[in-house]
């Protein structure tokens, strides 16, 4: 007897699923790749002040730079999700991945081809963006079909911690490689081992052929199968399609104003406060914070609460109170307290659990927006810092 169309479709997904020790060995390369992820995303900012010394660049130039990231960045989140779908998640992130590690490994060079070094720099952080940008939905398109909903919030959790271990790792390593040999090692090192993650997940997690079909997709622009074709039109009708979005927005809003002025704000605020302290306590907090959301949350599926129970009140806790100890942040002139509380603010975002790929890729595509205009944000910052630690 012939299995119901919905019913073979189920068992297709359950047999595509991985097993428990593909589910670890993902698990522990996707946490190293999300960490490389955000050390290359990251080493710019922590080099931007020696590259603008070498190159003559003012703070306007330097903003120019930084923010060319979120140009590229916010227009490919919905493209990382759909590709997903359609030649899977760890094809899309492999072959991004690859580019922007060899761009990442490039950049001294690039900066260095002729005398516009601003123009080669901005060119080469939207391209980074661009390819960035379809990691994480691609990542959430591959979590959901391949883990089983009882342990996919602690997954991605685990994998989401190698954000705030990528931020650590550059901040501490990228500091003494920027003091002992230049701006320049930085950015071979990250881009180097990036490229050396490529090669291990492409040799011992994907097969040749695999990857030789999915390239074949993307050149040859085969139609998609009419069951997954994504019906917007009845996605943007459905008030809870747009609460994901906002959420996510505001998530994302956020989570980068206080990662890209955060250190700003305490350098001004704290003017003898130590770098270390607040570049990495918050960061450090976050990583655990993650484990324990995603643990929780899967925890509390399994009790028999229902997801959807489950998700809303992660994002009560993870936009909720993190707004609170953010506001808060901005009240206070103890530094004790400063550092508390924008550690509290950072380790609750993590609370924040993903929605379908799609949705979620447009939240994240409007949430980039704080990054498109630093001097806005610098202007904020003058009006909100004044000299002397006075708030």
């Amino acid at each position: 007897m012939q299995q119901p169309p919905d019913e073979a479709r189920r068992d297709a997904a359950e047999n595509a699923q991985w097993s428990r020790p593909e589910c670890q060995a993902w698990t522990a390369t996707l946490l190293l790749g999300t960490c490389l992820l955000y050390c290359a995303r990251v080493s710019m900012p922590i080099c931007t002040a020696s590259m603008s010394q070498d190159f003559g660049w003012n703070k306007k130039e330097a903003g120019i730079v930084l923010s060319s990231f979120f140009w590229g960045y916010c227009l490919t989140q919905v493209v990382g999700g759909h590709l997903g779908d359609r030649i899977g998640g760890e094809k899309v992130i492999l072959l991004s991945a690859s580019a922007w590690g060899f761009i990442t490994a490039a950049t001294p060079l690039l900066a260095h081809l002729g005398s516009a070094q601003l123009v080669f720099m901005t060119f080469s952080r939207i391209l980074t963006g661009l390819l960035q940008g379809v990691y994480f939905p691609a990542l959430t398109s591959l979590l959901s079909q391949k883990v089983r909903d009882s342990e996919r919030a602690f997954t991605y959790s685990t994998v989401g911690a190698g954000s705030q271990f990528g931020t650590l790792v550059t901040g501490a390593v990228g500091s003494l490689l920027l003091d002992w040999y230049g701006w320049q090692s930085v950015f071979y090192l990250f881009g180097g081992l990036t490229l050396l993650w490529v090669c291990y997940v492409y040799r011992y997690l994907l097969s040749e052929q695999d990857l030789i079909l999915a390239l074949g997709v993307l050149v040859q622009g085969l139609p998609v199968a009419q069951h997954s074709r994504v019906p917007w039109r009845q996605l943007f009708r459905k008030p809870s399609v747009w609460a994901a979005i906002f959420s996510q927005l505001s998530a994302a809003c956020s989570f980068f104003i206080l990662l890209s002025w955060l250190p700003t704000f305490f350098k001004e605020t704290f003017p003898g406060s130590k770098g270390w302290v607040f570049n990495v306590v918050p960061w450090l907090v976050a990583i655990p914070a993650s484990l324990f959301s995603g643990f929780l949350s899967d925890h509390l599926v399994s009790q028999g609460y229902r997801t959807i129970t489950v998700r809303k009140f992660m994002q009560v806790m993870g936009l909720g109170l993190s707004s609170i100890f953010a506001l808060c942040l901005g009240q206070t002139s103890s530094f004790c307290k400063s550092v508390f509380f924008a550690s509290a603010s950072i380790g609750l975002q993590t609370f924040n659990h993903r929605c379908g790929q799609h949705s979620w890729g447009l939240g994240r595509c409007c949430g980039r927006g704080p990054g498109w205009l630093p001097d806005r944000d610098n202007r904020l910052l003058d009006i909100r810092v004044q000299p002397g630690g006075r708030h």
